[in-house]
């Protein structure tokens, strides 16, 4: 038998509708900046020792796509759910782009791996594409040159670096690699902002391995003593990003993979931390992987297919001793899997992040994710930071949790200050608390409960999800308690309680309405029983590969008594 208990330090508290402490801050800094960074000449403060060539070309494992790079190749572009032609002139940095997503897309050259699918000609065009950037944007200016854009642009750009330049003149050649190393010199100045630590240091060592010479051996130093502590601020110890965003987690287990293989190529010796931190990240990956090879949606993660997760995991296979273990739960990280015999659960027993690192935060309390052998059942939305436009996916209704009126719980900071702030989450913070019950014999019992509604109903929500494995079905049973009375308010609320179903899921009502048939692409089918009053099936979206795709939505629906319990029970289970 296993008992696990857990709860957030975060307690109840109060404050403006705007941190104005936080947009003080992150003015000033911002004033600074543009004071320094601005200044005439600025630029020529970026030089320093000399460059000797490009050295290394670190193996990128992440997939890439051909379609997309032979899409670039022509100029037809597409990020974040936008699109531009550039086929007239050919540079795309000459004209304003059609959302913020794209921007952070296209100015971090996420696009570039893909590029290079096209062979030679692929290579050519991103040399032609790089130095048309530098032409336009070598002088800082403050999105394209701030940390959330250069320390990515950086191990993207460096990764291809040596391919590239090998279809460059020598004034081409070195005017990249100069170009790398004031950017990477700029880095360095930048004050530390946790959500891109970690990145900042794999850039500075990554640029190092790539280039020769004592400017490269320079920042390859510099990124080594700053990489163990950023990784110690990044990583929890059960190898959660601190974020507690899975995506995140997956993105630096790539590049902690680029950073072995660029060292390797160097013949120079790899940290004794890194295999340590590899195998963590790996382990909690694979632990919120699904059985289709996915990745759980949760705390700004998209919902990401097999094919954009394997690549990561492939490695332990090569690592003699260092087969990671697929964990019940991730203690520090805050989530749990439920293990049936086919039937598999993933919840989200923690908080959203505050402060710097919750600048992909969604107010999910109690979310959870489901899956019956290699058929995703139900599912997250999958919001992610360059969806900014799309900020409605980050509160409580558009999980699968329980929502009570037509209100929220947390929101994301709008208006002026939202981009200044990191798109944060703002409102009355709250902690969720949890326990798990498991044996072998019985199953696993998680129960979780939170009083993010206190303030507005005086409402405590409690979650109980049982994972029955000789019957192979999930129980689960929502409970509104009153708390505090709240005089001022009626005496009943409605409520609904959500579970979004994955796109290839067929969907169908009963006659009597109290269940309701899922069908997977296997054609295996399932049943979800419940009590609730009123049961509808209604449209749903979810984000997945960068768009934004239909899918349905089950919403169980009634009435809760802000004087009494109400207790909603309902029962996955497979179908007769």
């Amino acid at each position: 038998m296993l008992t696990y208990e857990s709860s957030s330090p975060v307690s109840q508290q109060s404050g403006a509708r705007v941190p104005w402490l936080a947009v003080v801050k992150a003015f000033a800094l911002k004033q600074i900046g543009a004071e320094v960074f601005g200044m005439p000449g600025y630029r020529f403060t970026l030089g320093g020792a000399a460059v000797d060539g490009f050295q290394a070309a670190p193996h990128e494992v992440r997939p890439a796509s051909a379609q997309i790079g032979k899409a670039i190749l022509s100029g037809r572009y597409a990020f974040a759910g936008a699109r531009m032609s550039v086929q007239g002139s050919g540079d795309p940095w000459n004209r304003p782009s059609p959302n913020r997503g794209f921007a952070l897309e296209l100015h971090r050259f996420s696009w570039l791996m893909h590029l290079m699918t096209q062979g030679d000609a692929g290579a050519k065009e991103g040399l032609r594409l790089y130095m048309l950037w530098h032409k336009t944007f070598r002088t800082w200016t403050p999105f394209v040159w701030g940390q959330e854009i250069l320390a990515r642009r950086l191990i993207n750009v460096s990764v291809f670096a040596r391919k590239i330049a090998s279809f460059a003149s020598e004034e081409e050649a070195g005017v990249m690699a100069q170009s790398l190393v004031q950017q990477a010199r700029h880095l360095l100045r930048l004050p530390r902002n946790l959500s891109w630590f970690a990145q900042k240091a794999v850039a500075l060592v990554l640029v190092g391995c790539v280039l020769g010479g004592k400017a490269g051996d320079n920042l390859r130093k510099t990124g080594l003593r700053l990489l163990p502590k950023a990784l110690k601020r990044t990583v929890l110890p059960d190898g959660c990003h601190a974020s507690r965003n899975p995506e995140q987690g997956l993105n630096l287990l790539y590049d902690l993979l680029l950073l072995e293989d660029a060292l390797s190529q160097r013949g120079l010796p790899l940290p004794e931390y890194l295999a340590d931190y590899i195998e963590k990240l790996t382990r909690a990956v694979r632990t919120l992987t699904h059985p289709d090879g996915s990745l759980c949606a949760f705390q700004g993660s998209e919902s990401l297919p097999a094919e954009q997760v394997t690549p990561a995991l492939v490695h332990e296979d090569n690592r003699p001793n260092a087969q990671a273990r697929v964990a019940t739960f991730l203690e520090h990280g805050r989530y749990h899997r439920l293990n049936g015999r086919s039937l598999l659960v993933f919840a989200d027993a923690g908080e959203p992040k505050s402060g710097l690192l919750g600048y992909g935060a969604c107010d999910h309390p109690l979310t959870f994710e489901v899956s019956g052998g290699f058929d995703k059942l139900i599912i997250g939305p999958g919001w992610s930071p360059p969806q900014s436009e799309r900020q409605e996916f980050r509160v409580a209704g558009a999980a699968n949790t329980v929502t009570i009126g037509e209100s929220a719980i947390l929101n994301p900071v709008s208006g002026k200050f939202a981009e200044l702030l990191g798109f944060t989450l703002e409102g009355l913070r709250y902690r969720v608390r949890s326990r798990r019950v498991e044996s072998d014999e019985s199953g696993a019992l998680l129960e979780m409960e939170h009083e993010g509604w206190r303030p507005k109903y005086g409402l405590k929500h409690e979650r109980r999800l049982f994972v029955d494995p000789h019957k192979d079905e999930l129980r689960g049973e929502d409970r509104l308690v009153p708390v505090e009375a709240k005089p001022d308010l009626p005496m009943a609320a409605p409520f609904t309680i959500r579970f979004l179903l994955h796109p290839d899921v067929q969907v169908s009502l009963s006659r009597d309405r109290k269940s309701v048939l899922l069908r997977g692409l296997s054609g295996r089918g399932w049943t979800l029983r419940h009590d609730a009053k009123e049961v509808t099936i209604e449209h749903g979206n979810l984000f997945e590969k960068g768009q934004l795709r239909k899918t349905s939505t089950v919403a169980l629906r009634g009435v809760c008594r802000l004087d009494g319990p109400t207790r909603i029970r309902w029962k996955l289970a497979p179908a007769d």
